[in-house]
């Protein structure tokens, strides 16, 4: 799909994606105005000042996706919808699950209808490894979202295209481990929940790259998943501080020792299709279609899971990433 000329929305845009996205698209394309809805103020007035040289082409709208007829009214005029706007703060998700679904669920569902309703031509929603096979609450809501996505293009796809994206951990992302064993670097104790626990890992720009081709090359009821590195967190340990003493913690409840990108149950509708592997809706009579669609091949492993990866970051791996995020 062609960005130049578009009204393009995101939700959620003034977080770490979706500041980036944005930079990445006025200085890659040409779309005709983007509009950043988020119920940060704060950050949009510094997200504002930051973005003074476009500010013929960006509109800040405070708002949440929570919000019924905000959204419907943010929607209107609105060519393409990247939907990144969630509660992911998995120990805060546990503790208020209803919050996490408030956003998460119903949020999106207000924005499925005021897409629907506009006449918008293409959505894609930000999902999670957490999603497959959730046993947490934010992996659970989203699950939903990508469930309901799935139903609202078997409804609407006439009218609107919706597809999702399911997202590893950003390397170096707030909120994660790097960040926090960097900051305990200097006492000499890394707080490690297990050396072999793994994770699947993305780069920021990876995940722009994800969204794009979703964006460009789905068909509508898809979920496009990144084929990508894993690491083990004792090695991140390893990589930060040679030296420290790692303090094993063990895993907290709502945490795997592995994350699963593709689960054992979707395995028979997965499709390769280059660099990314692709979750159909789950009908024999439609999976011809994708796989003519992505020129791509039938998914032939059991599970893609972050402990039975081919490729894994090592050591110097993660020291290389770990200094080029000193320099960005």
């Amino acid at each position: 799909m062609n960005i130049d000329g578009k009204n393009i929305l995101i939700t959620g845009g003034t977080g770490s994606f979706g500041k980036a996205y944005v930079e990445y698209l006025l200085n890659n394309y040409k779309p005709n105005k983007l509009v950043i809805l988020s119920r940060d103020e704060q950050k949009h007035y510094a997200q504002k000042r930051e973005f003074e040289q476009w500010r013929t082409k960006v509109q800040f709208v405070i708002g949440d996706v929570r919000d019924r007829d905000k959204i419907h009214e943010t929607c209107r005029g609105i060519d393409i919808v990247i939907h990144s706007a969630a509660m992911k703060h998995m120990p805060m998700a546990e503790e208020h699950p209803m919050e996490a679904i408030k956003t998460n669920v119903l949020g999106s569902h207000n924005l499925i209808d005021a897409c629907v309703a506009n006449g918008v031509q293409k959505v894609v929603a930000l999902s999670t490894d957490k999603a497959a096979l959730p046993i947490n609450v934010y992996g659970g809501t989203k699950l939903l979202l990508e469930r309901l996505f799935i139903s609202a293009n078997a409804q609407f796809g006439d009218i609107t295209k919706f597809s999702a994206v399911r997202y590893a951990n950003v390397f170096g992302s707030k909120g994660s481990v790097v960040p926090l064993f960097l900051k305990l670097k200097a006492s000499g104790v890394l707080p490690v929940t297990d050396l072999e626990m793994t994770r699947f890992s993305i780069t920021m720009q990876q995940g722009i790259d994800l969204v794009q081709f979703a964006l460009e090359k789905s068909l509508g009821g898809d979920i496009i998943v990144p084929i990508t590195k894993s690491y083990r967190v004792g090695n991140v340990a390893t990589a930060v501080c040679e030296d420290c003493q790692k303090e094993i913690i063990g895993p907290r409840a709502s945490e795997k020792m592995h994350e699963v990108l593709i689960s054992s149950f979707e395995a028979s509708c997965a499709l390769r299709a280059g660099n990314y592997y692709v979750l159909v809706p789950n009908k024999e009579d439609v999976l011809q279609l994708y796989l003519d669609h992505y020129s791509g091949k039938r998914f032939e492993g059991e599970e893609y899971s972050s402990g039975n990866n081919e490729y894994f970051l090592t050591v110097e791996d993660i020291k290389r990433q770990i200094a080029e995020l000193d320099h960005e």
